[in-house]
């Protein structure tokens, strides 16, 4: 069980502060249940509240800062998704996103990014479900490598960048 002010990532809220756990009063609510209330660390003016036994959404503790620097060493040995069907392509792109993994998200970046590089190559622009899915990857996995290296989200990528490929960011 989570405590209050632990940092979790939530499903596809991302990372959120534990604001509060026990019940809430609301109409058709079991008194009984107990419930994280959580402030989503990049959404403004937003509680999300879910049952502490909730198992239809993973939520799991945020990196720690060891975690997280490990994991940026790591990240080059993380492979492409394997996607052979385009008409599943989607679907491939929501499971890794819903897994809450950051090797899965790492791994669907990578290959958003190689298919953006073969399409340029070709003249061609990104697709709109790749454009989509490259955003909301990156903004979920660079918003728990945030809180856990406590750096601002929008200097997590170029700080990747410096670590994996120090002399090009010379």
């Amino acid at each position: 069980m989570f405590e209050v002010g632990d940092y979790v990532v939530y499903g596809t809220n991302g990372v959120c502060r534990i604001k509060a756990v026990g019940p809430i009063d609301f109409s058709g609510n079991s008194r009984e249940q107990i419930y994280y209330t959580m402030i989503p660390c990049y959404v403004r003016d937003r509680e999300v509240f879910t049952p502490v036994d909730n198992e239809s959404v993973v939520i799991r503790k945020v990196m720690s800062e060891k975690e997280a620097l490990d994991f940026i060493d790591d990240m080059q040995t993380i492979e492409k998704m394997p996607v052979e069907d385009e008409k599943k392509r989607e679907l491939a792109y929501k499971q890794a996103l819903l897994s809450c993994e950051p090797a899965k998200i790492v791994s669907l970046i990578k290959t958003i990014d190689d298919r953006m590089q073969k399409r340029k190559a070709e003249g061609k622009k990104m697709t709109s479900l790749d454009s989509r899915f490259s955003h909301i990857a990156e903004d979920s996995l660079y918003g728990e490598l945030a809180i856990s290296l406590g750096m601002d989200k929008d200097a997590v990528g170029p700080y990747i960048e410096d670590k994996i490929h120090p002399l090009q960011a010379v």
